[in-house]
C-alpha cells in the first residue's frame, strides 16, 4: 500500500497534554510514597487543569481530538479488531476505548483525592469538609484502588506500544512528539481548530481549576 509521510496526526495540546500527564502521574506517585504532600496536592492541581483542558478540547479542539471523532460504536471496535484497518488519521476505535478509560480513571482519581482522608497518615484532601467524615474515609479507599487500575491501563497501554511497534513495525510513540504518521495513501490529515478555541478551552480549565483551589480550607 502506498504511503504519504508525515500526515498531521496530533495538534501541540495534544502532544503537550500526553507527556504532561506522564510526568506528572509518575510525580505524584512519588510524592504519595515519599509523604511529600504539598508537592502530591500541587500535582493534583495541575492534573485536574489538564484533565479538564482535554474534556474541553475533545469538544472544541483539532478533528483527532474530538471524541465525536475518534469515539466509535461496538461494530466500529468488531470491525478493527477483525480486519486490523482504520482508514483515518488519529485514534482506532479500540484505541479510543482506551482514551476514554484513562480519561475516565483520572477523573475518579482527581476527584477523590480531593474529598478523601487518610487518617492513617493524617492527610485530608483539600474540599473533604464538603462530605461527612465516614464518607472521606471511603472514598479514600476508592482513591486507592482508582490508582491501581489506572496503573493497570498504563500497564496495557505500554504492552499495545510495545506490539504495535515490533509486530505491525508502527511506532505510536514518535507520532506523539512530532505530530505526525505515516498513514495509507488518501487518508485526511488532522483538521486545527481556530487559535481562540485553544485560548477559551485552557482559560476555562484554569478558571475551574483556580475556583478549586480557592475553595480549599488551607493548602499543605
Amino acid at each position: 500500500m502506498t504511503k504519504d509521510r508525515g500526515v498531521l496526526v496530533w495538534d501541540l495540546p495534544i502532544r503537550l497534554f500526553h507527556w504532561s500527564i506522564v510526568v506528572l502521574i509518575g510525580l505524584s506517585w512519588w510524592s504519595a510514597r515519599d509523604n511529600m504532600d504539598r508537592i502530591h496536592f500541587w500535582s493534583g492541581y495541575a492534573l485536574l487543569f489538564l484533565l479538564l483542558f482535554r474534556i474541553l478540547w475533545g469538544f472544541f479542539g483539532s478533528s483527532t481530538a474530538r471524541f465525536g471523532d475518534f469515539v466509535r460504536g461496538p461494530s466500529a471496535v468488531a470491525g478493527y479488531l477483525k480486519h486490523g484497518q482504520h482508514g483515518e488519521a488519529g485514534h482506532t476505535p479500540l484505541g479510543a476505548l482506551s482514551v476514554i478509560a484513562m480519561l475516565l480513571a483520572l477523573l475518579v482519581q482527581l476527584t477523590t483525592g480531593l474529598v478523601q482522608i487518610d487518617a492513617d497518615d493524617f492527610v485530608e484532601g483539600p474540599l473533604s469538609s464538603l462530605v461527612s467524615y465516614e464518607t472521606s474515609l471511603l472514598v479514600h479507599e476508592v482513591h486507592k484502588a482508582s490508582f491501581d487500575f489506572l496503573l493497570g491501563l498504563i500497564a496495557l497501554h505500554l504492552l499495545v506500544i510495545t506490539y504495535y511497534t515490533f509486530v505491525r513495525g508502527q511506532s505510536l510513540v514518535r507520532p506523539l512528539f512530532t505530530g505526525r504518521a505515516e498513514l495509507p495513501k488518501g487518508v485526511k490529515a488532522m483538521r486545527p481548530a481556530p487559535k481562540k478555541l485553544l485560548f477559551a478551552c485552557a482559560a476555562a480549565a484554569f478558571i475551574l481549576t483556580a475556583a478549586v483551589v480557592t475553595l480549599s480550607p488551607a493548602l499543605p
